[in-house]
């Protein structure tokens, strides 16, 4: 069957608030405090992945859940303004819509934030929110918010199996664990149907040292603590199936292929804004695969496509072509 999207994204869309820089702690007591800049602006992982692929040129579809509400429409008229297919972007009668308010503190390479979310319809994700059809019509299946959405983590092994037996790669970004559980077990089922694990430096190491702790004799050879460096981390994911891409901001990005590993240091930019420069990456990296990049290819496209992204406020307003993203990897060759 021939496929009608290079990329179908499970997971994600809300609208993201995101004000900032903030110079020091959070004041309560009803106290009001001013910053440089504020951004209602399309957020959460999957749909600002799905907004950079999509800009990249790749047919991309998303399917998940909002809510029948304003922040919903907001959330669906900002991704098919982009060039996403949202027809399987359930509308949840009932529950609202998540909503996430990011707080700035810094600026540049050392700049950070603190992320609220209001989960909404998350919980609810689920496996049936996923058409078996559009599983069947991808060159590419990517899941975001591994933890956000507990129900949909747990078809997400079906789902990607589906996938893969279609002709599909796989990949998964699990971003951060609110509850700092890592799920071993969810995470044991699911790594072996996926192509490409795709986490920053500190969920790398999370997630590797979760699954040391789980069990040492899982074959790997490695105890509680083995993933406790980074080059440690991407070894001991891999071993559980995918190449593993770890995002190291500043330092560029590498990738474990269960036998070596291969660098990028990514391209210099002056940041506006970090939000979401992951899921850019993300976009990246999965269009330069579907390009028939090799590896380092595909790293260099990928830290492009994170670091182009930070040029302006959320998420998507900066994200580039394939054409500067490449024109930058160009750029990046003339200065080794």
């Amino acid at each position: 069957m021939p496929h009608s999207h290079d990329l179908v994204v499970l997971g994600d869309a809300n609208p993201d608030v995101v004000v900032g820089p903030v110079d020091g702690p959070l004041a309560f007591g009803q106290r009001e405090q001013l910053v440089d800049s504020g951004a209602l602006t399309l957020g959460g992982s999957a749909a600002i992945m799905a907004c950079g692929a999509a800009r990249l040129g790749l047919s991309v579809a998303l399917a998940g859940r909002v809510g029948d509400d304003e922040a919903g429409h907001f959330v669906r008229d900002a991704l098919a303004a982009r060039g996403v297919d949202i027809s399987a972007l359930r509308v949840d009668p009932e529950l609202p819509t998540p909503l996430t308010v990011v707080v700035t503190r810094g600026k540049g390479p050392a700049g950070d934030r603190a992320i609220l979310t209001s989960p909404g319809t998350l919980a609810a994700t689920d496996g049936d929110d996923v058409p078996p059809g559009l599983l069947s019509s991808a060159r590419h299946v990517h899941a975001a918010s591994y933890f956000l959405m507990p129900r949909l983590a747990r078809a997400l092994p079906a789902l990607l199996r589906t996938a893969r037996r279609h002709g599909a790669t796989t990949s998964l970004d699990t971003n951060d664990d609110p509850v700092g559980r890592w799920d071993p077990e969810g995470l044991a089922a699911v790594l072996p149907v996926t192509d490409f694990l795709l986490p920053n430096a500190a969920e790398a190491v999370a997630l590797a040292d979760a699954d040391a702790g789980a069990g040492a004799d899982a074959g790997t050879g490695a105890g509680p603590g083995a993933g406790s460096s980074l080059a440690a981390a991407a070894a001991r994911l891999a071993a559980r199936g995918p190449v593993t891409v770890v995002k190291n901001g500043a330092d560029g990005a590498f990738a474990h292929d269960g036998r070596s590993l291969v660098h990028t240091r990514g391209i210099t930019v002056t940041p506006r804004d970090t939000v979401g420069a992951g899921d850019s990456f993300d976009a990246g990296f999965v269009a330069a695969i579907l390009a028939g990049l090799p590896l380092s290819g595909a790293l260099e496209t990928a830290a492009a496509c994170g670091a182009l992204s930070t040029r302006a406020h959320g998420g998507t307003p900066a994200q580039p072509t394939w054409e500067e993203a490449r024109a930058h990897t160009a750029l990046l060759a003339t200065t080794d």
